[in-house]
């Protein structure tokens, strides 16, 4: 599928600036919820290899990421961090991060592809296209600079709480780093509103 052709359908229909949005981070057990938007460039210019970010090894997300940036006409992130995911929940979260990833845009866009999630607060038109990242070239870009920012964010809480292998997992629930939970307890980027958290790790006290 060629994802750059949705995009470009939507600008023959006379949207000229269309934000791309996805999110990472909303299953973690640790860590905060990153969402990007990106705006690409109408010039009929693609990037090789541009799809999903869940589908992408993390050596080509780099590389993705550096295109993405050389080329895009404009791009935000919004952070949630653990804290205010404790506070708000992770759906609300994951809708602040992107609204904060719209307002840091340098000017607004006239249309919003979020992939599977509305935002009731934000007045520009918005199309929710089924398996978005997918579909939509600056879906997938989004999905791109989200992920790699995550990502990073988790190698620098690496260096402060090392002890949880978080430049591994990235706070996902992985054997790894429910054993490290057991031995150390939540640190305090793990969200403690997921209240199964030590539950989780129950498991796996057995299976040394």
């Amino acid at each position: 599928m060629d994802i750059f052709r949705y995009d470009k359908s939507l600008r023959q229909k006379g949207f000229c600036r269309i934000a791309g949005i996805d999110e990472a981070g909303r299953g973690p057990l640790a860590g905060p919820v990153v969402a990007s938007a990106v705006v690409m460039p109408d010039d009929g210019k693609t990037i090789k290899g541009l799809r999903d970010s869940k589908k992408v090894p993390e050596a080509e997300r780099e590389s993705l990421f550096d295109d993405i940036l050389g080329c895009c006409l404009d791009i935000g992130v919004g952070v949630v961090d653990a804290g205010e995911i404790d506070k708000i929940n992770i759906l609300r979260a994951t809708k602040h991060a992107m609204e904060k990833a719209i307002k840091a845009l340098s000017a607004e866009p006239d249309l919003l592809l979020i992939d599977a999630v509305k935002l009731p607060h934000v007045h520009i038109k918005q199309i929710s296209p089924i398996k978005g990242e997918s579909v939509s070239a600056s879906i997938a870009a989004a999905s791109i600079v989200a992920k790699v920012t995550r990502d990073r964010l988790m190698q620098q809480y690496h260096k402060i709480y090392p002890e949880y292998g978080f430049e591994k997992h990235k706070g996902y629930c992985t054997k790894e780093h429910m054993e490290k939970l057991l031995s150390y307890g939540p640190c305090p980027i793990h969200r403690k509103s997921f209240d199964k958290v030590m539950d989780l790790a129950l498991p796996f006290k057995n299976n040394d």
